[in-house]
């Protein structure tokens, strides 16, 4: 039952940290364990979800402190995710979780998965000249909150970058979109609506900003993010697209948080984990693993002019109760 480290295979620090945020979420095991064994050697060298389930059960039977995913990482460069390079962590968790999806067999499983971790949000594009409208549903993985608005400016906390993700915005200029019903471009109102939030939300902070010489440089200002989440006090009755039985699952639990230190040339990732079953803050930082407080945790918020300090970059929070 004691929490066990990984060894760093080299750069891989980002896949260390999300296999332990992956494998430390107990309704997450609950599906791994499940899953239809491949019949022959070659199919389970290759199946992402058949050596999770190897690693998860040598983390728990072996008695030393860490273990090496090795024979996971091998599986995965056959998957076309390459080893011992620099992973940014958000893409990393979309890769593995389509790879998780793809190949897990039972339809039950992959219903199961869905839920455990989709997010439903409904596009709304309104004509502003006209009644014309266009609504359409999609799903996400993570939702990217932006740490900037359209100024520049920054957002002060975690509440703030939800609410500013949800909030219309005017498409005018060369964003105008063609309106068939005035048969002619026009200004329209784009707008996201929240319909369905699942177990285990998680939450993209855009710490890394783009600038148009191709650079890529980190923002590390200070971002609050809170312990406990209530969607229903952040989100305005506009912004959301969902009846009462399912917003009143949208009370939340932190649960994990991956922070990056570091530039974005030259970074590391970390992950701080609850254990759901002690209830107890762990730091997972590669082969090296402690028990931490909720102001360790914190530490993480960020800061203004140390950018190459620890900043959180997933968060993940886990329904305090669940349907």
């Amino acid at each position: 039952t004691e929490a066990i480290g990984l060894y760093n295979l080299g750069q891989s620090c980002c896949l260390n940290s999300l296999l332990q945020v992956f494998l430390m979420n107990i309704r997450f095991t609950r599906i791994l364990r499940r899953i239809t064994v491949p019949s022959s050697p070659a199919q389970r060298r290759n199946s992402v979800p058949y050596q999770m389930l190897l690693l998860l059960e040598k983390m728990q039977c072996g008695k030393c402190k860490a273990v090496g995913p090795r024979d996971l990482a091998c599986c995965l460069s056959e998957h076309r995710v390459k080893l011992f390079v620099q992973h940014d962590a958000a893409q990393l968790f979309l890769t593995l979780w389509n790879l998780l999806k793809k190949q897990m067999k039972k339809p039950e499983l992959v219903a199961e998965l869905s839920d455990l971790y989709t997010i439903c949000i409904q596009e709304h594009l309104a004509c502003q000249k006209c009644s014309f409208e266009i609504k359409s549903n999609s799903t996400m993985l993570t939702l990217p909150l932006p740490v900037l608005d359209a100024n520049s400016h920054r957002l002060k906390t975690l509440e703030d970058c939800l609410q500013y993700f949800f909030h219309p915005e005017e498409l005018t200029g060369l964003n105008m979109c063609f309106c068939q019903q005035c048969g002619r471009k026009t200004t329209f109102l784009q707008s996201m609506k929240l319909v369905h939030l699942p177990q285990t939300l998680t939450l993209h902070l855009k710490r890394f900003c783009f600038e148009r010489s191709s650079h890529t440089h980190k923002l590390s200002h200070p971002l609050p993010f809170p312990q406990e989440l209530d969607l229903r006090e952040v989100l305005t009755e506009n912004q959301c697209q969902a009846d009462d039985s399912e917003k009143a699952t949208w009370q939340y639990e932190l649960f994990a948080v991956i922070a990056h230190s570091g530039s974005t040339s030259c970074g590391h990732y970390c992950a701080y984990i609850q254990s759901l079953t002690e209830c107890k803050w762990y730091c997972f930082n590669d082969s090296e693993v402690c028990q931490v407080s909720w102001d360790d945790v914190k530490c993480t918020y960020g800061h203004s002019s140390l950018y190459w300090r620890e900043t959180a970059y997933l968060l993940f929070y886990m329904k305090k109760h669940p349907q």
